[in-house]
């Protein structure tokens, strides 16, 4: 080995930089303070001071529930079933085997094998698991009553408060990745999914690896998806929603019958027309779609429009358009101001031209410099 790969081989012992906000870290130290304090008290009235109450083990799901409560590792089923699993295994070799070194090893990795068998794997059940066998008479004169106190209150203490504390700060918890859905309901993928790296694509790399990954397969595809419209914008982000948006935009009232509406959108062969108030502010978008089932012509449009209009600002990147235009059923974005007062509207069409500009603009260049 060269002095230079020496050199290299112990930098990969250098931890690597974190990306986590500094909030973030406050928060999770908070979280799991306030997780270990219920968890302790709840088991120290449920069970009195002659009892174990708090085993160690809790301290590192605690790590993972309020520090990373997006890992596949941290979600309600693999704290629970990971935990008391690791439990049972562990009393089982401690009953049957003793208490020595080799059999709180034999322990670790039969609780590991139980873990991926119910798809709860759950790090800190490898430590219950050595837990039930090492932790000395206290814990084993408790016998498979340590699967359900301490082991079992603790974590139901646990998740009760990573449920309330994470969800009162708006993380998703337990984490489920929102994908997108095929509003046309077809066989087709979606149209972003079309061209770049695909669902099969990703599915391939990580059947080659082989290798169990602390993230959802859904959180990676979105986060690689995230990627690339960053180096979109990157590359192209001098254009702006302001550059594209149609400015001369025709708009309804929230009073004005159907039938205006429907005049209204025939003459000017529109497919939309956003609905303002008295202060131009955007009340809501009705789409000729909206008039297919509507009422009477002389129902007021207030009673048709919908009222969760996609929005953007003038100064944003149109790459922050590609999802919504591309993979939903909005085929308008409503361009608007921070009181939320009307400035312009965008269209597929106004994307696509876009972009066709952009293509025609990078093919004139060269693509290294």
């Amino acid at each position: 080995m060269t002095k230079q790969a020496f050199v290299a081989w112990l930098k990969a012992f250098w931890p690597a930089p974190m990306t986590v906000s500094r909030s973030e870290r406050v928060l999770s130290c908070i979280g799991a303070l306030l997780g270990l304090l219920f968890s302790g008290w709840l088991c120290g009235e449920a069970l009195g001071s002659a009892s174990p109450w708090l085993i160690a083990p809790m301290g590192a799901s605690a790590v993972l529930l309020f520090a990373a409560p997006a890992s596949p590792l941290a979600q309600p089923w693999s704290i629970i079933a990971g935990n008391i699993v690791s439990a049972l295994v562990g009393v089982t070799c401690a009953t049957w085997l003793g208490h020595s070194a080799a059999v709180a090893a034999l322990a670790g990795g039969l609780a590991i094998g139980g873990m991926f068998a119910l798809r709860c794997l759950h790090p800190p059940g490898g430590a219950v698991a050595l837990t039930a066998v090492l932790a000395g008479s206290e814990i084993s004169q408790l016998g498979y009553h340590f699967a359900l106190y301490p082991v079992a209150v603790n974590s139901f203490a646990l998740l009760l408060i990573a449920l309330i504390f994470n969800n009162l700060l708006r993380r998703q918890y337990p984490h489920r990745p929102m994908a997108p859905a095929n509003v046309h309901k077809t066989r087709d993928p979606l149209p972003s999914a079309r061209v770049g790296f695909t669902s099969d694509d990703l599915d391939e790399v990580l059947k080659v690896r082989g290798e169990l990954l602390d993230i959802s397969r859904d959180d990676l595809e979105e986060i690689l998806q995230q990627t690339e419209v960053q180096a979109f914008n990157r590359r192209f982000g001098e254009v702006r929603c302001a550059d594209i948006m149609s400015r001369d935009v025709l708009s309804l009232a929230p009073q004005a019958s159907l039938q205006v509406a429907r005049e209204q959108l025939l003459i000017h062969r529109l497919n939309a027309m956003p609905v303002v108030g008295p202060q131009q502010e955007v009340l809501g978008l009705l789409t000729l779609h909206d008039l297919l089932g509507s009422a009477a012509d002389s129902t007021e449009v207030s009673r048709c429009m919908r009222t969760d209009v996609p929005t953007c600002r003038a100064q944003w990147p149109v790459a922050d358009l590609l999802r919504t235009l591309a993979d939903s059923d909005d085929h308008h974005v409503v361009v608007v101001d921070e009181q939320n007062r009307l400035q312009g509207i965008i269209s597929q069409s106004d994307l696509l031209a876009a972009l066709y500009r952009i293509a025609l603009h990078s093919s004139a260049e060269p693509l290294f410099h």
